[in-house]
């Protein structure tokens, strides 16, 4: 079967597969080969498309660059609007031009869901980063393929794949030099550390890592459901049952922990907070704070008070 057909009935089987999806969907086209090849596929499997083109405003040229993008999905049958967006700086460039994105993509799609052209190249990719970062289960499980409204019909599919679908369509996709700049980890993963796992492993390292990816979700929404019976048996106001916490296993309390602070207004939690708010459940004599974050204006602590864990707020 031909690189257009396969991939085609990757999106169609995808659309089956979550009926949240529907019939009309946006696509977040960058112009490059996975999002074009995405966008191309999705029309061709029936599906009513708006064609999201995010301008970072990043180079010279990409508002050219996003309407040549923009452009080629009209030609193929879609809807298309180009997004502009003013990039910050938390957390470096990369992951404010993404928060950016993210955003603008959310604002735009109106209700409807966001197909995103995530190969499983890129899968591997984030498996690697979670890997290295030592964040736990959840990173490593990497991204899934539906999060509504996020959707991912290609994260079973090698990026090669895509640009062969270009290439039988006669599409011509931009790509991004910041694709190839070393200075950006993803990079660098892609272009080195990638081909020496498949040199030293004899190969199927992206697959490989794909599985992984797959199975610790598995893992995971099996634990996640038991922390959400301990949430609920734990709950005391705003407050959580230290006994109760303490007598279950580190891997699910942990997540209830987790799930407790971002409700209480935590940044996203590290796992040095959570292991330190952990460890106000294990060690009845301790009376630490553990500063959590969140806002500014105000100190966020967690604080074990006789039996029950709770968050304090101090003005700064």
């Amino acid at each position: 079967m031909d690189a257009t057909s396969a991939l085609t009935r990757a999106v169609a089987d995808f659309a089956a597969a979550h009926p949240a999806v529907g019939d009309e969907v946006c696509v977040a086209l960058s112009g490059g080969p996975d999002s074009l090849a995405l966008t191309a596929c999705a029309v061709r499997a029936g599906l009513r498309v708006h064609a999201l083109v995010v301008d970072h405003r990043l180079q010279d040229g990409s508002r050219d660059i996003a309407e040549g993008a923009a452009d080629a999905a009209r030609v193929l049958g879609a809807r298309a609007q180009v997004l502009g967006v003013d990039v910050g700086t938390v957390g470096g460039l990369e992951a404010a031009a993404r928060a950016a994105r993210y955003a603008a993509l959310d604002t735009a799609r109106d209700g409807a869901p966001v197909l995103l052209g995530h190969t499983v190249d890129d899968q591997a990719e984030t498996v690697l980063l979670g890997l290295a970062r030592g964040s736990g289960a959840r990173s490593i499980a990497g991204m899934r393929a539906w999060n509504a409204p996020w959707g991912r019909p290609f994260l079973g599919v090698r990026r090669a794949r895509t640009l062969q679908v270009c290439t039988e369509l006669g599409l011509r996709p931009h790509h991004d030099p910041h694709n190839r700049d070393p200075r950006f980890t993803r990079v660098r993963l892609r272009g080195e550390v990638l081909p020496l796992l498949d040199d030293v492993l004899h190969g199927g390292t992206v697959e490989a890592l794909g599985r992984t990816a797959a199975a610790l979700q598995a893992d995971n929404d099996a634990l996640d459901a038991l922390a959400d019976d301990l949430r609920a048996r734990a709950a005391h106001g705003d407050d959580l049952d230290v006994a109760e916490l303490a007598k279950t296993p580190t891997a699910i309390r942990t997540r209830v922990l987790r799930r407790w602070l971002l409700e209480a207004g935590a940044t996203e939690p590290t796992h040095r907070v959570i292991s330190a708010v952990d460890g106000l459940v294990t060690d009845a004599r301790s009376r630490a704070e553990v500063a959590i974050g969140g806002d500014p204006t105000v100190r966020r602590v967690v604080q074990r008070v006789d039996t029950r864990l709770t968050v304090r707020l101090v003005e700064r």
